[in-house]
């Protein structure tokens, strides 16, 4: 009896280990959301936000990354469940130039920074407030391709006629 709940806590373990984040996302960070930030301004917090691109633009000195957000899974990535599941938008800076041909739309990247102020952005004829991040880690996600899986034996692995009882086909 001992051994199994002993088992049990070491499988639990080891499939809890597969689920954390990659090490540059690790650490602690506010809760707060990027919808959220806009309703209680909060410069200077430390946040994890992700999502999908909507666009990157390049400047002098910095790539900035306008972003729609995503929940965060238990690895830090962006969650894809439901296609209209959004914390709202936000803005991420980085220094350096990050290439548009590879940090293309609707892409999934994880940033770790601080609120860094407001700045807002017209979206059609709306204002839209956008908390930016001094982003620290940009972290771009390999693209998950779907598969369909075709099982070998359409029916079963003895071919057609068997069922769940046995063979019922022609005597």
């Amino acid at each position: 009896m001992n051994i199994r709940i002993f088992l049990t806590l070491g499988a639990s373990l080891a499939l809890a280990a597969c689920a954390t984040a990659p090490k540059p996302l690790q650490g602690q960070f506010s809760t707060v959301s990027p919808r959220d930030s806009v309703a209680q301004q909060q410069t200077g917090t430390p946040v994890r936000w992700g999502g999908r691109i909507i666009e990157t633009l390049p400047g002098q000195g910095e790539t900035c990354f306008q972003m729609i957000a995503r929940p965060l899974n238990g690895t830090g990535r962006p969650s894809t469940t439901s296609a209209d599941a959004s914390d709202g938008r936000f803005l991420a800076c980085r220094a350096g130039f990050y290439d548009p041909a590879v940090f293309e739309p609707g892409r999934d990247v994880t940033f770790i920074g601080r609120i860094d102020g407001y700045q807002s952005t017209k979206i059609g004829d709306y204002d839209y407030p956008l908390p930016k991040i001094a982003a620290d880690v940009v972290y771009l996600w390999p693209v998950q391709r779907e598969v369909e899986v075709v099982p070998a034996y359409p029916y079963g692995p003895r071919g057609p006629g068997w069922g769940r009882w046995g063979y019922y086909g022609w005597w």
